[in-house]
Order: structure tokens, then C-alpha cells, then sequence
């Protein structure tokens, strides 16, 4: 399997970054072709597959019915509530899904770690209906040593892989090896509407976690009380991302100045309320 990007931004495309992926596009396309039946060759469109991919951010979901790694039913409105990260694989691949799952997984816990352990939800989707079984996805997690980090594991039939994938902007492709497709994890919103994509078998923590953080802290909750938003307005301006430890952590100076710089402007206000009245007051003769 081929994989198509290693990194990219999961914001919508600029104008300098449709310029530079048109260079990265033209190169990965002319090295990387896949054989049809046939014996001619079918090029992989990497740019209409990552404008695609990009397109597809702000469309909600339909309500696709899943099958869980114990057999049950399960579909994408029972996973609403909460922000979902939802990575797609195939169970015999042997290198790049591994890896991508594997690298998954140590941003995710980071992610917890900062966030909550249950303010988000993660899914690995098999997308090879014909193999890709419950107990196929299941034996792939165990491998990864993701079975038991409270990840949704879930199969589907082909008719549904065609129809979700289209929606997820996600293209694969049969190939010698397996398949080709675009190495990507979608972050979805509590109501089933996609956020952010994110590319590559091994990216940036940030561009995983900011989206998430933007979706838990930034964001007005339900039934969520005036405290309760004003404590998470704070722990999102304050949730800082450390390159040197690679990880996210609460910084109380942030916090500790913004509390000084509100309590002068608090003061500034006072005064000049007091001296606006003072100034008002009528003077005796």
C-alpha cells in the first residue's frame, strides 16, 4: 500500500498551500501508478483526492449502520454527543495502517491526557467489506495494542463503504499490494458534521489536538452552566502545547496573567467611573 501524504494542514486550502500540494500532487502522481485488470495503467489523482478529502469538511454524515467488534449494530447518530475521531484501514495491510494506528494512538492519549479521557471518542472502520470482519478488526487492534483503549471497532458492507467513504472524501483504490487511498484520520463534531482531516501515517500532534481542543473547550457545551463555559474559556486559552515534550499541559502563568490583567482593567474602569461622576457633581459657591 502507497502511502499518498505524509503530512499536510487539515485547514482549508490556501491559496500558497493549493500551489505547493499542486507541486507534491504532480510528483506522487507521475511515481505512483496502479495496473487495472486490463494491464493498463490508472493513475492515482492525488490532488483531486485531497481536494476532495478537503471538500467534504463541513458536510454532516449520514446515519451509516455499522457493525461493532462484538457483532452489534451500531450507527454513526449513536456516536454523537461528543467529537469523534474516525481513522479508516484495512486489516491485512502490514505496514502503512499498522503504523498510522499505532502513531494514532500516542496522540490520542495525549490528547485525553489534556482534554479528558472521556471527552472524545476514536473509531477505526475497516474499509475492506470483504474482509475486514469484526473479528478481523478486532485481531488487527490486538496487534496494534489498541483493543483495549475504548476505541470503537467497526465493520460494514460494501454498499455502506462506498457511500461513507464518498462522504468522508475518502479515495481508495484496489492495487497489486492491497490498496491505495489516502492515509487520513476525520475529526467529527458532536452532530455528525466533519471538522478537520488530518493526513499522514505520522503527523504533528497539534493537528489532531487543537481541532479537538477548539471542539471540547472552545465551544459552547449543552446544558452547559455560565461557570462551567467560563472554566473551560479558560483551560482552552490555557492549554498550551509544548514542542520540546511533545505534549499539551495547562500553563497557570497564562491564567495568573490574565486574572492581573482583568482585575486592572477592572480597576482602570472604577476610576474612571469615579472621576467621571466627580467631574459631574455640581460645584457650591
Amino acid at each position: 500500500m502507497h502511502n499518498i501524504l505524509k503530512r499536510s494542514s487539515t485547514r482549508p486550502l490556501s491559496v500558497f498551500n493549493v500551489l505547493v500540494l499542486s507541486l507534491l500532487a504532480t510528483t506522487l502522481f507521475a511515481a505512483d501508478t496502479l495496473p487495472n485488470p486490463k494491464g493498463s495503467i490508472q493513475k492515482f489523482q492525488y490532488q483531486k483526492a485531497l481536494q476532495e478529502s478537503q471538500n467534504a469538511i463541513g458536510k454532516r454524515l449520514s446515519n451509516f449502520r455499522l457493525t461493532d467488534a462484538s457483532g452489534k449494530g451500531v450507527t454513526l447518530h449513536d456516536l454523537h454527543g461528543k467529537p469523534l475521531i474516525l481513522s479508516l484501514v484495512y486489516t491485512s495491510c502490514y505496514q502503512i495502517c499498522p503504523m498510522t494506528t499505532r502513531h494514532l494512538s500516542k496522540v490520542v492519549e495525549k490528547a485525553r491526557q489534556a482534554l479528558g479521557k472521556d471527552k472524545f471518542s476514536v473509531a477505526l472502520l475497516g474499509f475492506d467489506s470483504q474482509f475486514d470482519s469484526p473479528q478481523a478488526m478486532l485481531h488487527f487492534a490486538r496487534k496494534q495494542g489498541v483493543d483495549d483503549a475504548n476505541w470503537y471497532l467497526l465493520s460494514a458492507d460494501a454498499e455502506t463503504i462506498t457511500a461513507l467513504t464518498k462522504e468522508l472524501g475518502f479515495a481508495f483504490f484496489t492495487s497489486p499490494n492491497g490498496f491505495d487511498h489516502v492515509v487520513q484520520a476525520t475529526v467529527i463534531d458532536a452532530d455528525g458534521v466533519i471538522y478537520r482531516q488530518v493526513y499522514g501515517e505520522v503527523f504533528d500532534t497539534p493537528l489532531l489536538v487543537e481541532p479537538l481542543k477548539e471542539l471540547i473547550l472552545g465551544r459552547p457545551q449543552p446544558n452547559q452552566t455560565l461557570l462551567a463555559d467560563l472554566i473551560n474559556k479558560v483551560r482552552f486559552f490555557c492549554t498550551s502545547y509544548d514542542p520540546a515534550s511533545d505534549s499539551y499541559h495547562f500553563d497557570y502563568s497564562l491564567f495568573i496573567g490574565m486574572t492581573i490583567g482583568a482585575i486592572i482593567i477592572i480597576l482602570i474602569l472604577i476610576f474612571l467611573v469615579r472621576e467621571y461622576r466627580r467631574g459631574k457633581r455640581p460645584r457650591q459657591a
